[in-house]
C-alpha cells in the first residue's frame, strides 16, 4: 500500500449520515469505507481498461449518467433492461439515481392505477 495523504471532498449530508451509521455497525470507519469503494472502483477500471474491455467505462458512464439506460444497453448489445442491471450488480456500480420530479411523476402514474 501507498503513502496516504489527505484531501477535501464533498458529500450530501445525508449520505455521509448513513455511512457513519454503516461505519458504526460493522465496526469501522467511513474512511475505511470509502477507501475500499474507491479502490475497488479504480481496479476494476484499470483491469478492463488494461485488457482492453471498454464495457466498465460504459457501465460507469451510466452509473453517473452520462449514457441512458437505452445507450449503455446498446453499446454493450444487450436485449433487456434485466442483463444491464446483472451486469451493474456484477460491476458492483450503483444504478443512478433519476430526478426527482421524474420520481414524483412516476409515483403519481402508479397511484392512478389504482383509482
Amino acid at each position: 500500500m501507498g503513502t496516504t495523504v489527505n484531501f477535501t471532498g464533498a458529500v450530501d449530508r445525508d449520505l455521509l449520515k448513513r455511512a457513519k451509521i454503516i461505519a458504526a455497525k460493522t465496526d469501522t470507519s467511513v474512511n475505511a469505507l470509502f477507501n475500499a469503494e474507491l479502490r475497488h472502483l479504480v481496479e476494476t477500471f484499470e483491469t478492463a481498461e488494461s485488457s482492453g474491455n471498454q464495457n466498465f467505462k460504459v457501465l460507469l458512464d451510466f452509473s453517473l449518467g452520462r449514457r441512458t439506460g437505452t445507450e449503455a444497453m446498446q453499446a454493450l448489445g444487450l436485449d433487456s433492461e434485466e442483463d444491464l442491471f446483472l451486469l451493474m450488480a456484477q460491476a458492483h456500480l450503483p444504478m443512478p439515481r433519476l430526478p426527482d420530479a421524474v420520481t414524483q411523476d412516476m409515483v403519481k402514474q402508479l397511484k392512478s392505477l389504482t383509482t
